[in-house]
């Protein structure tokens, strides 16, 4: 790394500092003791919704009111995870719950290193429950089967975790995502991904954001995922609408993504279309908070100055 590339990414983690610090004076952010966890105040949460409603506008306008409403836990079954082969591809990311399921004897040796600070974590169990790493995710598993001819149109909208602490207040452990997943042919598929990279650069600009649309690939982990990160990028899978917070410092931050899964979930949760087939999925996910942070970033966190479209 040069020395010119040490100060941008030093300019960068300044400007991602100086950004949060302002968040949380401003009483928007309420941080915690971990990196990247975050309470929101009530109008950071009238921000978010400003944004949902243009999201289902968008939604209406490309699907009419045809796609049904789900919203999940942000918790979900340890077997339908293993099913989306996450932890495969993004075990750095993951997050698994444990609870104590002992007697009184085995309470008592948890109670005991814990006096002694001592780590007690060695005795908690699987809860059998995972935390939602995609909104999307656990609604795989109710659509087993063989589909309608139309294959299926889901409206998603959920808590995620990932778990990469970061000072840059774009890249939460827990946001929202927004999302409208399609399952069936691959012909529909890549219809609905196609379609939703322009509108969501639509609904991007009628909240006064510029933003562009880049190939892009998913943080697969370790040496394997290298390369499906490589053919995820040549086969133009992925998609990403980002905006740039920090101007020229960096490359943009992704607030949109847009995404082809082939027959991956076809496959590990047995869903086939009406001729047999192994179903293909499609999705297009909103940041619900990387898209407000964008919005008070480009504005300014004074919403009575914003444009008079979106200003209270």
């Amino acid at each position: 790394m040069t020395a010119t590339q040490e100060t941008t990414i030093s300019e960068l983690d300044t400007a991602r500092s100086r950004f949060r610090e302002e968040l949380v004076e401003a009483g928007l952010l309420v941080p915690s003791s971990v990196e990247g966890l975050y309470g929101r105040s009530g109008e950071f949460e009238d921000i978010v919704d400003t944004i949902d409603d243009h999201v289902k506008a968008a939604g209406a306008a490309e699907h009419g009111y045809s796609a049904p409403r789900f919203r999940f836990p942000p918790v979900f079954p340890r077997e339908a995870f293993e099913r989306t082969d996450y932890i495969a591809s993004f075990p750095n990311l993951t997050g698994a719950i444990n609870t104590f399921d002992g007697d009184n004897k085995a309470h008592a040796a948890l109670l005991a290193d814990r006096s002694d600070g001592k780590d007690w974590d060695h005795h908690l169990e699987s809860a059998g429950t995972m935390l939602v790493s995609a909104a999307c995710h656990p609604s795989y598993s109710m659509m087993t089967g063989t589909l309608p001819d139309e294959g299926r149109l889901l409206d998603i909208y959920g808590y995620c975790f990932r778990h990469e602490p970061a000072v840059d207040p774009a890249r939460m452990q827990a946001f929202r995502m927004h999302e409208y997943v399609r399952v069936g042919t691959p012909d529909e598929a890549i219809a609905h991904r196609e379609r939703w990279v322009g509108r969501g650069l639509q609904v991007l600009a009628d909240l006064g954001l510029e933003a562009e649309a880049v190939i892009a690939n998913d943080p697969f982990f370790g040496r394997a995922g290298r390369m499906l990160a490589a053919n995820q990028r040549n086969e133009n899978l992925k998609t990403e609408l980002v905006v740039k917070l920090y101007g020229d410092l960096d490359d943009g931050t992704a607030v949109v993504s847009c995404n082809c899964h082939r027959d991956h979930f076809g496959h590990t949760f047995d869903i086939r279309t009406a001729d047999g087939e192994p179903a293909h999925s499609a999705c297009v996910g909103f940041g619900m908070e990387r898209i407000a942070l964008a919005m008070l970033r480009t504005h300014g966190l004074d919403r009575r100055r914003w444009p008079a479209s979106l200003a209270v």
